[in-house]
């Protein structure tokens, strides 16, 4: 069989004469291609489908008709034997009905007439030629193809290749191997010898490019489904809000990359993914530092709130002592020691300076009340001094006023100084009362 036959050229060749005048290659384009479909209508082999003319033909038209390219694959077959046989003698159906009969492969009817008539058996002879032939070229087209894939085109059409490959195998008569023909190669120059072990060589061919084929494809869909995870794994960090679901997100894409590290080297996918890998995981380190850092500071942020939530609890129901006040301000200080931790480059700075800057006035606040308090307790203190005192002063048989007057003015002076909100103010506030109701009766 031909590669090429002439009804297919002469369909090809019009619509390429047709293009050479439309497109900018071309005179150049037309001989280039011409001179492929020259070589092939001389070339043995399958016949040319429209994926093969396809390729031979739109790297120079681009735009060449597919249409046409169909038509002419599927008008690239052997003549019909009708047209070469217009007529057979009747004597000789007889005879065709003998060879039929005697080419059926079945061992019990092939291996006797070998013995006595191999030339009745031409026809399985150019059979197994043809078969044969038709296997080492789909093999070496699969092992060009495969094995030194540039992608997954390359891939597809090789799995293809080898599968024909081993359909023209399952063709060839493994039992006729003791049956080598020897008239038939003498005249028509086989290219092989069918020994057992070149039938077993060319099995061995084919499991091994089957082998390399799936390893191919399976690396294939391995880098596909990774980077299709990574993509979305991507997207997924950059939408969600929650620090929880970035933290998913990163899962993830860490799969994805343990994926990406399973691919075997030695396939094209693990060619591919080499440059892939190196960007992938520097991308991946930057964003999962990133959330290293959020989940640090979030951490931080949930501390400095728990002690603020103390802070708030226990400064709650006063006045308190000034010990009490202490605890107070004790928590909020470690409260804004944990905010004050979080880098000015972290994504959660902005939020933890706002609740920074809500948790200082509360502690300055607190630092207020505990210097009242301190004032407060030594002036109520300072006023009860005074009281006694006065007591002791007005119980002299002839007390001095004047000196009452004084001690009196003075103890209305320090529970003045007695501020709202402390532990002494309402004490004091009756003392002062008492104290400016003796005044008026002096």
């Amino acid at each position: 069989m031909l590669r090429l036959y002439n009804r297919a050229y002469k369909i090809l060749e019009v619509e390429i004469n047709k293009c050479a005048q439309e497109d900018l290659v071309g005179q150049v384009g037309k001989d280039i291609v011409i001179r492929r479909l020259d070589k092939l209508l001389l070339q043995s082999g399958e016949p040319l489908k429209a994926e093969e003319l396809n390729h031979i033909i739109k790297d120079q038209f681009p735009n060449f008709s597919d249409t046409v390219i169909q038509k002419a694959a599927k008008a690239n077959k052997p003549p019909g034997i009708l047209t070469k046989i217009a007529w057979i003698p009747p004597t000789l159906v007889g005879i065709i009905g003998i060879v039929w009969v005697a080419n059926l492969p079945y061992p019990m009817i092939r291996k006797p007439v070998a013995k006595i008539a191999p030339i009745i058996l031409l026809p399985s002879y150019i059979n197994m030629d043809r078969n044969y032939r038709e296997a080492i070229a789909k093999i070496e087209q699969a092992d060009q193809l495969i094995n030194q894939a540039t992608s997954n085109a390359d891939i597809n059409l090789g799995t293809e290749k080898v599968t024909e490959a081993q359909k023209h195998l399952d063709q060839l008569p493994v039992w006729f191997l003791g049956y080598y023909p020897q008239g038939y190669c003498t005249f028509f120059s086989c290219s092989w010898k069918f020994t057992l072990d070149e039938f077993e060589t060319a099995r061995k061919r084919v499991g091994k490019i089957e082998a390399k084929a799936f390893q191919e494809k399976n690396a294939q869909t391995l880098l596909q489904e990774a980077e299709k995870t990574i993509e979305i794994s991507k997207q997924q960090y950059q939408q969600t809000t929650t620090l929880t679901e970035k933290q998913q997100a990163i899962a993830q894409w860490q799969r994805a990359i343990d994926k990406l590290e399973q691919i075997p080297p030695t396939t094209l996918a693990g060619e591919m993914v080499k440059p892939k890998l190196a960007a992938t995981k520097r991308d991946f380190q930057k964003e999962a530092g990133l959330a290293e850092g959020s989940q640090h500071s979030f951490n931080l942020m949930e501390v400095a709130k728990k002690f603020g939530f103390e802070a708030a609890k226990a400064a709650q129901n006063g006045p308190h002592l000034e010990q009490q006040w202490q605890l107070v301000a004790t928590l909020w200080e470690q409260a804004v020691s944990q905010l004050e931790k979080i880098p000015a480059d972290n994504p959660n700075y902005l939020e933890a300076q706002k609740k920074l800057a809500e948790y200082k006035v509360n502690l300055a606040n607190t630092k207020l009340r505990i210097q009242l308090q301190q004032e407060s307790e030594k002036a109520f203190n300072k006023a009860k001094n005074l009281i006694a005192d006065w007591q002791k002063y007005a119980r002299d048989d002839d007390p001095n006023q004047g000196l009452l007057a004084g001690t009196i003015q003075s103890i209305i002076n320090e529970l003045e100084n007695v501020k709202p909100g402390t532990t002494y103010y309402q004490e004091a506030q009756n003392l002062l009362k008492f104290a400016r109701d003796k005044q008026k009766s002096l």
